[in-house]
Formats: C-alpha cells, structure tokens, sequence
C-alpha cells in the first residue's frame, strides 16, 4: 500500500522480510535491545 504524503521527512526507515529479529530497539524477552544493528536471529 503507498501513502501520499506532502511535507518534511523527520525519519527514514526501510523494509526488512517478516522473519524474526532482534536489535535497535527490538528484543525477544528483553534479549538484544541494545545491539546497534538489526539482525535476523539463526535456525537452530
């Protein structure tokens, strides 16, 4: 779905796959909030 929006850009972001992942903010159960990049969490 597009949006049309006129105006200032504050924040730019970028898509990622729907799979699992941790890191900038993001955790699991409080595990990998403060990692500085995103990462996409191994099958084990």
């Amino acid at each position: 779905m597009l949006i049309k929006v006129t105006g200032k850009i504050d924040f730019v972001g970028f898509e990622i796959p729907n799979r699992f992942i941790v890191g900038y903010g993001l955790d699991y159960d409080g595990l990998g909030r403060n990692l500085k990049n995103v990462y996409q969490l191994a099958k084990a």
